[in-house]
């Protein structure tokens, strides 16, 4: 092998990207066996390979399997076309117009199949940084492998053979703990930006150190990001922070320097004492709920990292003489129309976020009848949650996250009894608010 390479490098040839033997590792090296990837997945190769295609468990789920660590999900790559894939499923769907994928649906669960890639060559659409635009070019295996991202990404794993198959050595560095880029690291982050936030949840997620080569142009081609859809952004961002690692991905964006642009008011929340604290809690807690497998929520996390930007603001508002509940809401929709110009948070995600949002205030009224219509309130739970980060972290008086945890628990009389006593102010609104608008003056 050293004589090959020596012999290669003195004769000025370079090997073709992508036409190189893999290496294919039996499972008694490896040691995943069929029963450890989804039936749907083994469902799918099978049905392919019956048909006398090529077709592997591929990229995320044969990287995590040989880690030790649970896929979220089980993608296939086939040499049959996306015309192919649909005829030999009943029920798939071909999707996607950078890159056609087919959705195949086995029972319950949706795989994604993808056919092999061909390499980018002069035909290739791309904008004026170099971002491919339109890639529904089809290739060989070997191509396929040189096109992905990462070489801990270019494993394929046949159930057939329960053999891994290895193009670029990435078994040899997930074992050296190293996140090596495909190919030249500049022209890779060129063609897809998402690449350089993708470098960071994943060296997070399996602690794993990035390869100097693919560290050190993040942080001057950090800009290529402002040329990004919003909705990949979005997802991206949404993959970091719902990865059970996002406070180290937060922590290692800023160190990258990617938090500028990405999130735009990031690095200024990130640099207030009370911001960040309230942040990393919220953060941490959502780390913890998705290493216990429990449900989180997008509208939630980006509630929490906004906040302290409505809070700013909102303060802004009433200082000039603005109601405070008009202020408020004021204040919210700047802060969300500023996010849309850089990341498609959609339209669900959004009113999640100022439900969340509005309920703060309401949570400071504690007489009459309002505390028992809050609770009726669809979004109090999260609303509630919002309140206890805000007590630990400082923000308000922890007396009041205590009351409404007590609040809430109580039933009947005691419930009653909590209640604070309305002040005059309050009781004279109410008295307006119930008087008819047509009634007659009372004589006395």
């Amino acid at each position: 092998m050293i004589r090959k390479f020596i012999s290669r490098v003195f004769s000025g040839k370079k090997p073709r990207a992508g036409h190189h033997e893999p290496a294919v590792i039996p499972v008694s090296t490896h040691g995943i066996t069929r029963d450890r990837i989804s039936s749907g997945s083994r469902r799918v190769c099978e049905t392919l390979q019956q048909h006398g295609h090529k077709a592997y468990v591929v990229g995320g789920a044969v990287r995590d399997l040989l880690i030790g660590a649970e896929p979220k999900d089980f993608d296939v790559a086939t040499d049959a076309t996306p015309e192919e894939v649909r005829r030999y499923f009943r029920r798939a769907r071909i999707i996607g117009r950078r890159f056609q994928i087919v959705h195949v649906m086995i029972g319950q669960e949706t795989l994604e199949v993808t056919t092999f890639r061909g390499l980018l060559d002069e035909k290739t659409k791309t904008d004026e940084h170099g971002r491919v635009l339109h890639d529904n070019v089809f290739g060989s295996h070997a191509e396929d492998a040189a096109r992905r991202d990462f070489t801990a990404n270019a494993l394929y794993y046949d159930p057939a053979s329960e053999a891994v198959i290895d193009y670029h050595h990435g078994v040899g560095d997930l074992k050296q703990k190293t996140l090596r880029m495909i190919g030249e690291p500049r022209t890779r982050y060129r063609e897809d930006p998402v690449r350089m936030l993708r470098a960071v949840r994943l060296a997070a997620k399996l602690g794993l150190i990035i390869d100097p080569a693919a560290r050190t142009p993040i942080r001057e081609m950090a800009g290529l990001l402002e040329n990004v859809p919003p909705a990949r952004l979005f997802d991206e961002m949404l993959k970091l922070l719902t990865s059970g690692h996002s406070v180290k991905c937060i922590t290692q964006l800023r160190d990258e320097g990617l938090h500028h642009g990405l999130l735009p008011m990031l690095d200024v929340i990130l640099e207030q004492p009370m911001g960040e604290k309230f942040v990393m809690l919220a953060l941490e807690n959502t780390d913890q709920r998705v290493r216990q497998g429990k449900g989180i929520s997008p509208g939630f996390l980006f509630a929490t990292l906004l906040w302290h930007e409505v809070l700013v603001h909102w303060e802004k508002l009433k200082a000039k003489g603005e109601p405070k509940i008009p202020a408020l809401y004021q204040a919210m929709d700047t802060v969300i129309d500023v996010q849309g110009e850089k990341l498609a948070i959609t339209r669900r995600i959004a009113g999640d976020i100022k439900d969340i949002w509005a309920l703060q205030p309401r949570f400071e009224q504690r007489a009459g009848k309002r505390p028992y219509s809050l609770l009726e309130q669809p979004r109090v739970r999260a609303g509630y949650d919002f309140l206890l980060l805000r007590a630990e972290s400082g923000e308000i008086d922890a007396e009041m996250a205590e009351w409404w945890t007590n609040f809430q628990n109580a039933e009947g009389h005691e419930r009653a009894e909590m209640l604070l006593p309305e002040q005059a102010g309050e009781k004279k609104k109410r008295r307006r608010r119930k008087k008819p608008a047509n009634a007659a003056p009372t004589t006395e």
